[in-house]
């Protein structure tokens, strides 16, 4: 589990409003890169971890409690067709900045899983840490929220391409998934950049 060591000692260095970012679908062969910041002021949450260690079930109740408890909550997505212009990393890092313009309530520091994105180190304070989701309950945070957001948009997306059933791999590689792409070939979600989406 994450806990708020990193954040206690960021508040009781003066920082009042402590941010974690992370990010979801760097891997999946369609379907967006989605970036989420949770800004805390105190530690408010027990049970937060990486949100791919939790179950469906676990994830969507402490969901419920960082968007109760969170000072706020900023979510950035980037599309397919974005991640295939400018790549993956370059995609990642634009979502983390439109999850910063998303937020009603800026912090004072920035803790992001292994990235430093340059965009946002010339707004806050920011401390890339590896591992980060397992390391600080804020990230730790943001990985739920950012999965969750995330999947729901797969479901939703599942009932207009059914074929690739986005609603159980969320547009992850999976022998199905690969099945299906051999089938009906790609759709608008997928990701043509991504080796086995195209066939050559």
């Amino acid at each position: 589990m994450a806990d708020w060591e990193r954040e206690e000692e960021l508040w009781h260095s003066g920082y009042t409003l402590v941010g974690g970012c992370d990010e979801v679908g760097r891997g999946p062969l369609a379907g967006p890169v989605v970036a989420a910041i949770a800004v805390f002021d105190s530690a408010c949450l027990e049970g937060l971890a990486d949100s791919k260690v939790l179950s469906a079930k676990r994830r969507l109740e402490l969901n419920r409690k960082i968007l109760r408890s969170s000072a706020a909550i900023g979510i950035g997505v980037v599309d397919s067709q974005t991640i295939d212009t400018i790549n993956i990393l370059n995609a990642t890092k634009l979502a983390m900045s439109q999850a910063w313009r998303n937020l009603r309530l800026k912090p004072d520091y920035l803790l992001v899983d292994a990235l430093e994105p340059e965009a946002l180190a010339a707004q806050v304070k920011l401390e890339g840490l590896i591992k980060g989701d397992s390391r600080s309950a804020a990230i730790a945070a943001a990985s739920i929220v950012a999965k969750v957001y995330r999947d729901r948009l797969m479901a939703w997306y599942h009932k207009t391409y059914p074929q690739y059933n986005f609603a159980k791999n969320k547009g992850y590689p999976t022998r199905e998934h690969y099945r299906a792409l051999q089938t009906y070939g790609c759709c608008p979600l997928h990701r043509r950049s991504f080796r086995g989406v195209v066939n050559e």
